[in-house]
């Protein structure tokens, strides 16, 4: 038995601490399910919507205490538009200059929730060498059970407006380009 109130209040600390640790998962994001895009008008006319093909990252995630970090990272040369010439130039020193800098990066460690459900994840954006702040705003989200991998996979659709002269992506500005740029990401992430 546990006489001194400092020592019961000591290990009720430790065990506190332990369940929260314990709470925290670890998920990998599944590439066949995660997409990022990125659109941006052209001239009121249309609007041109391109993808990145190679994405990899990580989520940790604590439903109890409402927390969690995310990475995920895009390979610049995996930029795809439809169009093989005007890929060549998103990933020329023009536009995204993927020689000098073949990574995009997103960590978001700033979680908010409505009850159990996540609504946005605020974080860092690192694009052509600069980096800066971007929210994510939850279109939707959930955690399900997968039925063919057996194990938890959380994930949801995100989208956050970036002005993207602050990242030195100013090519086309002077023909009357918009500086917002709109991004899309569709993630799901399998627990680990």
């Amino acid at each position: 038995m546990i006489r001194s109130p400092l020592l019961a209040l000591a290990a009720v600390a430790a065990l506190a601490a332990g369940t929260v640790q314990a709470q925290t998962a670890n998920y990998a994001i599944d590439p066949t399910h995660t997409f990022a895009t990125f659109e941006i008008d052209h001239f009121g006319a249309s609007v041109n919507r391109v993808r990145f093909d190679k994405k990899e990252g990580t989520v940790q995630f604590d439903k109890a205490s409402k927390t969690g970090k995310v990475e995920l990272t895009l390979q610049m040369n995996s930029v795809n538009s439809g169009t093989a010439p005007f890929d060549k130039h998103l990933q020329s020193a023009d536009i995204f200059d993927a020689a000098q800098h073949p990574t995009a990066k997103f960590v978001g460690d700033k979680f908010t929730f409505n009850g159990d459900k996540v609504t946005e994840v605020a974080g860092t954006l690192t694009l052509k060498g600069k980096t800066g702040p971007v929210v994510f705003k939850a279109k939707q989200f959930n955690c399900y059970e997968s039925p063919m991998l057996k194990r938890e996979v959380c994930g949801g659709d995100f989208e956050a407006t970036i002005d993207r002269t602050a990242f030195g992506v100013d090519y086309g500005v002077q023909y009357g380009f918009p500086k917002n740029v709109r991004i899309v990401a569709q993630i799901e992430a399998v627990k680990q």
